[in-house]
């Protein structure tokens, strides 16, 4: 495997691990079900600004993502 790959593979691992702990913020906090959280965070600006390698957001905590999420959410 290149550099590169994981690289790749490292940045996608980071993506799933935060999004899997904000799904479950979002659960605990709003009291939605799986697949209303998983569909609010993966359709959110949040979710495109963590896939967006140049925000580097993918190497911040749960909790600061899950912030980020709750204020866009609020203005909604």
């Amino acid at each position: 495997m290149s550099e590169q790959e994981q690289h790749i593979n490292d940045k996608q691992f980071m993506i799933e691990c935060l999004s899997d702990a904000v799904v479950q913020m979002l659960i605990e906090d709003y009291g939605y079900d799986i697949p209303t959280a998983m569909h609010t965070l993966y359709t959110s600006n949040t979710y495109r600004k963590l896939e967006d390698e140049r925000t580097g957001l993918y190497y911040q905590s749960a909790v600061y993502l899950y912030d980020i999420l709750k204020q866009e959410l609020s203005t909604k």
